[in-house]
């Protein structure tokens, strides 16, 4: 018997949407402000993953410069019919106040690796859309809708529009299939069609501790929508202990044996704290259908486990990723990501010098614009990452170094800068997320000297809450630089700004010149590696 162990997509990969393709299954995630857009993992047996792309990845399709944080790409639904690939997205422009303002596209493709089309406008109306194909031929698309009076409930609901693929637009009527159960905030919708009745799951509770998965049926497409008997196929909300807390929003899937799981979000908070770094990860459940008709998981109650029984297929594993990138042959490796900017060229190159990334210093940290920061995903409570830079700054607006790194409010950076005369520096500069401002602290009573010119080695150590900076000339003799910091900040959960934030930590290298002169800073590899099972 093959054991599927959650999350199956550790770190930050939230909104999991479930797609098969014949012998082939895949899960889509929101990506947010992270560029290029949209993470897609496939599998062959449910057990391992590998990412295989992420398909915006050009301008026409995905432009975010501007974007706030937690922006960006929400809860892209994947689907497979006619031979292609579908994939609905939404690209949202802003999330405070009263006003959302959500964009929704449809690109499509042949095979997961592309091409990808050019969007696809669909409408503005709300978020998480997703797109059903009935067994008529007929496709239907679906979004949560947004009320910014706020006179009632701003999730005021689940519309409902045929979708055409000869005119490539929505037609027809406009309809509110579902308002949501008593629990609220509904969102995430997706449809499925089994014995004549359509079945409709949508998140609700919001993504936050309240967080569940809601399933309703109907014999027609646009309803009456009756709930579940007991109206949530899975939540943690009421099992503060479990293991995965937050879990909600996600999508059903039969795989080719018959067997049926289900996805859904997940996060794993530091123990004694609600602080989740690694972010909301992926999960996966088994389930299955009684005799009324009706979804339940495999092993019962409401609350997702940690281990499920695996399908009966072969398995089949994938190559892990290396602990270390050496930017050997001109290619960013799949493990990184930038912010918001499709004209990723102003901000690195791998191929101007031979076996590095060299990042040009843009805007500032925490820019929403243009800013050269990149870096992967934290996906241990545990690990240690290492760099080595060689950075001439000539003025203290000059910076560069190892980032760990939520958003504009919640980093810790190892910059290599310059002092009043222009001498190289060392310096701890950390926002603790307890500010609306965002204002930086220096961890450091003074900066520290550093040799006039040569490669600095920079590294950083994460157990759990703490985080300790260090570096080093030769790469072999290390020191540590500052106070064991907090590494509980780089959460959802912390700060001010923590209530609609949706990422995760990040580590990775950063350059920024204030003057916009663009120095450049040549890093010469970087390493990542667990120092611990993340459970």
């Amino acid at each position: 018997m093959t054991t599927i162990r959650n999350p199956i997509l550790p770190g930050f990969n939230p909104d999991p949407a479930f797609c098969r393709a014949g012998d082939d299954y895949y899960i889509a995630t929101s990506t947010f402000e992270w560029y290029p857009g949209v993470q897609i993992h496939h599998s062959r047996d449910l057990v391992n993953w590998r990412l295989v792309c992420r398909p915006l990845d050009r301008q026409s399709q995905l432009d975010m410069r501007g974007n706030p944080d937690s922006c960006g790409v929400w809860a892209p639904a994947l689907t497979y019919a006619d031979g292609l690939f579908w994939l609905i997205y939404t690209d949202v422009k802003r999330r405070l106040g009263n006003f959302k303002d959500t964009h929704n596209y449809l690109v499509t493709a042949p095979s997961i690796e592309g091409p990808w089309s050019d969007p696809i406008f669909m409408n503005s109306s709300g978020f998480d859309p997703s797109l059903f194909h009935d067994d008529d031929g007929r496709k239907w698309f679906v979004n949560m809708v947004w009320d910014h009076r706020r006179r009632r409930n701003s999730f005021d609901g689940i519309l409902l529009q045929e979708y055409s693929p000869a005119e490539q637009r929505l037609v027809g009527p406009i309809k509110n299939i579902f308002k949501g159960s008593p629990l609220g905030l509904v969102e995430g919708p997706h449809l499925w069609k089994r014995n004549g009745w359509y079945y409709l799951t949508v998140a609700e509770g919001g993504t936050s501790y309240n967080h569940a998965v809601t399933i309703a049926r109907s014999r027609n497409i646009d309803g009456p929508y009756e709930l579940h008997p007991n109206t949530h196929l899975l939540t943690s909300k009421d099992a503060p202990d479990a293991p995965l807390q937050r879990a909600g929003h996600g999508f059903y899937v039969e795989a080719s044996t018959g067997e049926v799981y289900h996805t859904h979000l997940c996060s794993r908070p530091l123990p004694g704290t609600r602080r989740s770094p690694l972010g909301r990860e992926t999960a996966i459940q088994r389930v299955v259908w009684r005799e009324d008709d009706w979804l339940y998981l495999a092993h019962g109650g409401q609350v997702p486990a940690v281990e499920v029984k695996g399908p009966d297929l072969p398995r089949h594993p994938f190559p892990p990723e290396p602990e270390r990138h050496d930017f050997d042959d001109g290619r960013l490796p799949s493990a990184f990501q930038w912010l918001r900017t499709p004209d990723w060229g102003r901000l690195f190159s791998l191929t101007v010098r031979a076996s590095h990334l060299r990042l040009y210093g843009r805007e500032s940290i925490g820019s929403w614009f243009e800013q050269a920061l990149v870096a992967r995903r934290q996906t241990d409570w545990s690990y240690s990452a290492e760099t080595a830079l060689e950075f001439e700054p000539e003025t203290y607006q000059q910076m560069a170094g190892l980032i760990c790194y939520y958003d504009r409010a919640r980093f810790h950076y190892l910059a290599v800068s310059a002092d009043d005369e222009g001498r190289r520096v060392l310096q701890v500069i950390s926002c603790l997320g307890d500010h609306p401002d965002a204002l930086m602290t220096y961890m450091l009573d003074s900066d520290l000297p550093l040799p006039e010119d040569g490669p600095i080695h920079l590294g950083v150590d994460v157990h759990l809450a703490d985080l300790q900076f260090r570096w080093s000339i030769d790469g072999v003799n290390w020191k540590p630089v500052g106070p064991i910091l907090d590494a509980s900040i780089l959460s959802d959960e912390a700060g001010p700004g923590a209530h609609g934030s949706f990422t995760g930590a990040f580590v990775g290298m950063a350059a920024h010149d204030l003057t916009g002169r663009a120095l450049p800073a040549d890093f010469d590899h970087f390493s990542y590696r667990a120092d611990m099972p993340s459970d």
